[in-house]
């Protein structure tokens, strides 16, 4: 048996694939410090499945920060019930996070590990179900490439293990949209329970997910007017076969059926950790929180629904989607490109993508891209008619079409927004942009430049989607390049998450300046979203136990951005918060400053957006006594850095 041919090798790659991405993503929970984001999202998550109680980060769905918290119920940890945070104040999740992770006794470091758990697992989850899918679509060799595209990107490998939305949120599209897809394709009972579960599990992952629905439409719609098209060439026997099965009708009332599976779904998760939330206390906060949205006839058809006992859980759920809808309205302040704006940039995403995702993968997907177009150049010159051929294609690859919708629209959603906050937020595209571009790949290596001149035949895989090949075998020496060439760019691609490691955050591609200069370009959760706090405690540590006394840090001042607290790790006697605005620390005989590296780009750049900000704000002092070097604009030059994201100036 060759090689290619044998059954288990493709599982051993996957099998390691998944071990290497397990590998780096617990390294990284053990290593770094909470990020800005999980400071909120760890406490409301322990509050639902602990108290079920939902006052906390009501803007986003419970799934994930639900199943985070499931290890600290074996843990014995004291949660601020009685705190202000808690009791009195609006949505106090920042507050709550901090008295939770720092100032109740509880063991910061073992909370933070134990919540990444879940993440993690789904991570992996994630990356196992891409595999699955890609094996229908295309065999299990070459499913194996955007399995690892996914696996071993440096964008999963940092958000796979932080308790947010954002993996959660590409794993609910991913597993919807596939049994969607299986559904239209075969509409029997189990394939449409299957694809109400996942759609009900997709939105409680992230609101954003909500998306779906009017994709579902579009894409269901497509299949339907050409299913219609199709069947004009049956005979009379299958058409009648065909509308005892699949019909226009039935596809409605089974797409609505979809709908309440989710819809109870839903209900069931929200009345759940609703349960011990006082009705009296939701509708106080429901209220204050959508005071201010607009249109405000929305604002009520929510409250109205919150004000209800029967239907309260409900009125949870839509607080949250209005509150994530107000928040992309009203933009992020951010930096990029030199520029400081909560106005947002349309080009954001695309140039933030073409930064931070590794050249081989932007290569491949390039080429990918480039052979669909030569294909689709090729087939116009055929004598069938456009929609003709354009029928046939969805016969075959109604899997792949769907996902070329799917990233279409979300890119085009994600770029009108003025909420530029991340990478992260393109993660959900991530995976049907790997499996395109390897179907196109697969099928150029087949036929496109083999030099065959007899025509291709189609041959169905096991589920529903074809694998195309030649009846020649293409010349042995193009076929050799083109494998070389591919793989050149997979041990480059391996070799980049490899380097990156553990700094995955961070990473930026050679364009970019590499995760040492990223910085320079775009921030926050890009770069820097706090995860360095304990390199920062760990270098302290080795100046003070070095044996010289002379380089003792007996005070640091520190401006951080993230979800730590400097004075957890550093201690309250050595840790002197600061700002800008307070001038320079060796006033108060400090000669030590860290600032966060997104502190410090945002004070740089140039302000573009309605909010105001004053010089005393922007570290121009500190510029003075270290002037920007090329390798570090716009920022003060520094002294030394921990991690990549926080920078040491000696006073």
């Amino acid at each position: 048996m060759t090689f290619q041919n044998h059954s288990k090798i493709p599982f051993v790659f996957l099998s390691i694939l998944v071990v290497v991405s397990a590998f780096f993503m617990l390294r990284g929970a053990y290593q770094e410090s909470a990020t800005m984001d999980e400071l909120a999202h760890i406490p409301a998550g322990y509050g639902y499945i602990k108290l079920l109680d939902y006052r906390l980060n009501p803007e986003h769905p419970p799934l994930i920060k639900a199943l985070a918290a499931i290890p600290l119920l074996f843990q014995e940890i004291k949660f601020p019930t009685d705190d202000k945070s808690w009791k009195d104040s609006l949505n106090g999740q920042w507050d709550a996070g901090k008295k939770f992770l720092y100032g109740s006794g509880n063991n910061a470091d073992n909370i933070l590990f134990a919540s990444r758990i879940f993440p993690i697992i789904l991570t992996l989850f994630f990356i196992i179900l891409i595999y699955v899918w890609a094996n229908e679509l295309m065999g299990r060799w070459w499913a194996l490439l955007p399995t690892l595209l996914f696996g071993f990107s440096p964008t999963v490998i940092a958000h796979g293990h932080y308790v947010t939305t954002d993996i959660g949120a590409a794993l609910g599209t991913f597993l919807a949209t596939y049994a969607f897809i299986k559904f239209l394709l075969s509409p029997k009972k189990g394939n449409i329970i299957f694809a109400g579960i996942t759609l009900g599990i997709a939105e409680l992952m992230k609101f954003s997910n909500v998306l779906l629905l009017p994709y579902f439409v579009i894409i269901g719609i497509i299949f339907l007017i050409f299913e219609k098209m199709r069947i004009k060439n049956l005979r009379e026997e299958e058409k009648e076969v065909y509308t005892k099965t699949k019909n226009v009708k039935k596809y409605i009332v089974q797409f609505f059926i979809i709908l309440i599976i989710a819809f109870l779904i839903i209900f069931a998760v929200y009345t759940l950790f609703t349960l011990h939330y006082p009705h009296e206390r939701q509708i106080e906060d429901s209220q204050k929180i959508l005071q201010s949205f607009s249109p405000q006839w929305i604002a009520k058809i929510s409250l109205l629904l919150t004000e209800s006992t029967l239907l309260r859980p409900l009125g949870e759920y839509s607080l949250g989607l209005l509150m994530t809808f107000q928040r992309a309205a009203g933009g992020n302040t951010g930096y990029f490109l030199g520029e400081v704006s909560n106005l947002g940039w349309w080009y954001y995403f695309p140039i933030v993508f073409l930064l931070k995702e590794t050249i081989p993968s932007l290569l491949i997907i390039f080429f990918g891209i480039l052979f669909s177009c030569m294909h689709i150049i090729r087939g116009m010159k055929k004598e069938k008619s456009v929609i003709k051929r354009f029928s046939d294609y969805l016969g075959t690859n109604f899997a792949e079409f769907s996902m070329f919708i799917f990233v279409v629209i979300y890119w085009v959603y994600s770029m009108k927004s003025p909420l530029n906050i991340g990478m992260r937020h393109l993660i959900p595209t991530l995976p049907f942009l790997y499996i395109l571009a390897t179907s196109a790949l697969k099928t150029a290596f087949n036929t496109l430049f083999s030099g065959n001149k007899q025509g291709t035949q189609n041959i169905p895989s096991k589920n529903y989607s074809v694998s195309t090949y030649s009846y020649e075998h293409a010349d042995t020496k193009k076929i050799t390049i083109r494998r070389i060439g591919l793989g050149i760019l997979i041990l480059w691609f391996i070799g980049e998450t490899f380097a990156a490691s553990p700094y995955f955050l961070s990473y930026f591609n050679q364009m970019g300046g590499g995760t040492l200069g990223g910085f320079r370009y775009v921030a926050d959760s890009n770069y820097d979203w706090g995860q360095d706090l304990k390199r920062l405690k760990s270098w302290v540590e080795e100046k003070n136990n070095d044996g010289d006394p002379n380089n003792d840090i007996k005070k640091i001042a520190v401006d951080y951005f993230g979800g730590g607290d400097p004075k957890y790790y550093l201690g309250n006697d050595r840790v002197v918060e600061w700002k800008s605005i307070k001038g320079n620390p060796r006033a108060e005989n400090i000669e030590w400053l860290a600032v966060s590296g997104n502190v410090l780009v945002q004070a740089s750049g140039k302000k573009m957006g309605t909010f105001p900000q004053k010089d005393d704000e922007r570290y121009l002092w500190l510029h003075e006594l270290k002037p920007t070097q090329a390798e570090y604009a716009p920022i003060p030059t520094p002294d030394a850095r921990i991690g990549t994201s926080i920078f040491i100036y000696h006073l």
